[in-house]
C-alpha cells in the first residue's frame, strides 16, 4: 500500500511540474458592446439561457464573457445612453463581476466614419471652449464613475474616428490637412486629459483610439502616424472589423500586428459580429452582410469565425493582442427595437443564448494560450 501511494504521489507530483511549464494564459478582454440593452428591455425583451431567463451581463460572464462595452450619447433625444444611463448600467455591470470599456462618441446620436455630429449644445463652440466642454465632459462623465466605484478598465475617446470627430472642427476626411489634424489632435488630447483628471493618481486608466478599417494597413497607418505627428499619446488602438466592410481575417492579422510594432500599443478588436443566418441569402449587395469567406452564416459558423478571430488576437506579437468585444448581441428584432442586426446576434429572435456564444469561455484553447 506504501508503495502505491508513494506511486500516486510520484505522478501528481510530476502532473504539477508539466503543468509549471506552462506559460500562464494571456487574460484578454472578452465580451460585448451591449448598450441597446436597457431600450431592449423596456420593450420587454427577455433572455435566456437553455429556457431559463437570467440578467444578462450576469449571463455574459457565465458563458466566459469579462467585459462589457458602453456608449456614451451627449444628449440623445431617446434618453437612451445619457450619463444617468451609463451610472446606471455601470453598477449592472460590475455588480456582475465584469470590466466596464466606456466609449464616448461626443455626439447626441451615432458616431462612426460617416457621421460625427457635434452634441447640440456645442455647435456654435469655438475651437478652444469644444476643447474645453470636452475635456470637461469626459472628466465630469468618469469621475461621476470612479466616485460610484464603478471605474472604467477603458475609456475611448471618439469612436471610429477614421476621418475625425465633432466635425467641422475635427473632420480629417473632408480636410486631409494638417490644420485640421491638429485640431482633431487638439480635441482628442482634452478628452484623454479629462480621463486623465478623473483616474486615481495611482491608478490612471487607459485610455483608447478607435478606428474602423480592421484589414487596412494604409488607412491606419495614415491615421495613427498623423496622431503621432501631432504628440497625442494614448494607452491602446481600438479596431473595428466587420468581414464584410474590413477585409480578410489575414488581413486584419497583418494590420494588428504592424499596428502592435510600428506604434508600440496593445491592439483590441472592439468591434465585431458575424452572421449566424442570412435573409435574402446569395442576393446581398457588396457591402452588405455577408459571411467571412470560409465560413458558413450558421450557428457554427459564427462560432468558428469567433474562434479563429480570439487566436488571431492572442497571437499578436509580444502579446499586444488585448482583447476582443462583439457589438450588439442583444439587439434582437422585437417589436418597436428597429433591429437591423437579427442575423448578426448571439441570441435567436426570441432571447435564448445560441450555442456559439460558449466560444467566449476558452475551453477550446491549448494549454497556456
Amino acid at each position: 500500500m506504501r508503495t502505491l501511494n508513494l506511486f500516486f504521489v510520484f505522478i501528481l507530483v510530476a502532473m504539477a511540474a508539466r503543468g509549471a511549464e506552462q506559460p500562464a494564459r494571456q487574460d484578454i478582454f472578452k465580451g460585448a458592446d451591449i448598450s441597446f440593452l436597457p431600450q431592449m428591455e423596456k420593450l420587454g425583451a427577455v433572455y435566456s439561457d437553455s429556457g431559463k431567463k437570467k440578467n444578462l451581463p450576469a449571463l455574459m460572464k457565465d458563458h466566459g464573457m469579462n467585459t462589457v462595452r458602453l456608449r456614451v450619447w451627449h444628449s440623445p433625444k431617446s434618453g437612451f445612453c445619457n450619463k444617468d444611463e451609463t451610472l446606471a448600467m455601470a453598477r449592472r455591470v460590475h455588480k456582475a463581476g465584469l470590466q466596464l470599456i466606456v466609449d464616448f462618441q461626443y455626439s447626441d446620436t451615432w458616431a462612426d466614419p460617416n457621421h460625427q455630429i457635434k452634441p447640440a449644445a456645442w455647435t456654435n463652440l469655438p475651437p478652444s471652449d469644444l476643447e474645453k466642454a470636452v475635456k470637461e465632459y469626459t472628466r465630469d462623465i468618469v469621475s461621476a464613475l470612479v466616485a460610484q466605484e464603478t471605474t472604467p478598465a477603458i475609456v475611448q475617446v471618439g469612436n471610429e474616428i477614421t476621418y475625425g470627430m465633432l466635425w467641422d472642427d475635427g473632420n480629417v476626411g473632408k480636410f486631409n490637412d494638417d490644420r485640421h489634424w491638429n485640431q482633431l489632435s487638439r480635441l482628442v488630447k482634452a478628452g484623454i486629459a479629462g480621463v486623465k483628471e478623473a483616474s486615481a493618481k495611482n491608478k490612471p486608466i487607459k485610455t483608447m483610439i478607435h478606428i474602423d478599417c480592421g484589414g487596412n494597413i494604409d488607412k491606419s497607418r495614415q491615421f495613427f502616424d498623423n496622431l503621432k505627428k501631432h504628440g497625442v499619446e494614448f494607452d491602446l488602438i481600438g479596431l473595428s472589423y466587420y468581414p464584410w466592410w474590413h477585409g480578410t481575417m489575414t488581413e486584419l492579422g497583418k494590420n494588428m500586428n504592424d499596428l502592435a510594432t510600428r506604434y508600440g500599443k496593445d491592439v483590441l478588436v472592439v468591434e465585431t459580429a458575424h452572421p449566424w443566418f442570412l435573409y435574402n441569402s446569395g442576393k446581398k449587395k457588396k457591402g452588405e452582410i455577408q459571411p467571412h469567406p470560409g465560413y458558413e452564416a450558421s450557428v457554427n459558423g459564427q462560432e468558428n469565425f469567433l474562434r479563429d478571430l480570439i487566436a488571431l488576437v492572442r497571437n499578436v506579437p509580444k502579446g499586444r493582442g488585448k482583447g476582443v468585444v462583439y457589438w450588439a448581441p442583444e439587439w434582437i428584432p422585437i417589436k418597436g427595437s428597429g433591429s437591423a442586426w437579427s442575423e448578426l446576434t448571439l441570441f435567436d429572435n426570441q432571447g435564448q443564448a445560441l450555442p456559439s456564444i460558449n466560444v467566449f469561455n476558452d475551453s477550446w484553447l491549448p494549454a497556456g494560450k
